[in-house]
Parts: structure tokens; C-alpha cells; sequence
């Protein structure tokens, strides 16, 4: 874990944190706790995850880490100290 920050709270409540990864890029997690539980990470905490990446000019974006509500996709998850959030 790089940083920890605010929730965004503009439409679906997304918990954000901020990753360093091998390539030396920041990827963000933006995980909607309106629809998972809330991940307790903590700065310098390792993750596994599942999403949605979209790509940006500072590394990416990861979303779409928790189930999918309708059934139809796949869905994704966080997995932090042996526990699955999704």
C-alpha cells in the first residue's frame, strides 16, 4: 500500500487506495463498499485483487473489485490477511 485516501462519496461510496507496482506505476483501487465491505488495509499492507483495469497516464485504475449485484458478470474481489472482500 503506497497511500491511503479519501472515500469518494459522489454517487456509489468507493473506498480508494493507491498501490506501487513492479513497473514503478501507481495503480489506484477505487472499491465500492456500497456494494463489498470495507478493506481495513494500512500503509505498507500487500493486497490480491480482481477487477476491472483501465489504463491512465500514471499507471491505471482498478474497479469494479466486488460481486456483481445482477448476476451476470464474473465480479471481482479483494483478498487482504486471507479474507475475500466482494
Amino acid at each position: 500500500m503506497k497511500r491511503l485516501i479519501s472515500d469518494d462519496h459522489e454517487g456509489s461510496r468507493h473506498q480508494r487506495f493507491i498501490l506501487q507496482v513492479p513497473s514503478q506505476q501507481s495503480l489506484l483501487i477505487a472499491h465500492n463498499i456500497d456494494l463489498a465491505d470495507r478493506v481495513p488495509v494500512g500503509m505498507g499492507d500487500r493486497i490480491q485483487f480482481r477487477g476491472m483495469y483501465e489504463w491512465n497516464d500514471l499507471g491505471g485504475l482498478v474497479h469494479w473489485t466486488h460481486h456483481d449485484p445482477q448476476g451476470v458478470e464474473d465480479g471481482g474481489w479483494i483478498r487482504y490477511r486471507r479474507k475475500i472482500y466482494a
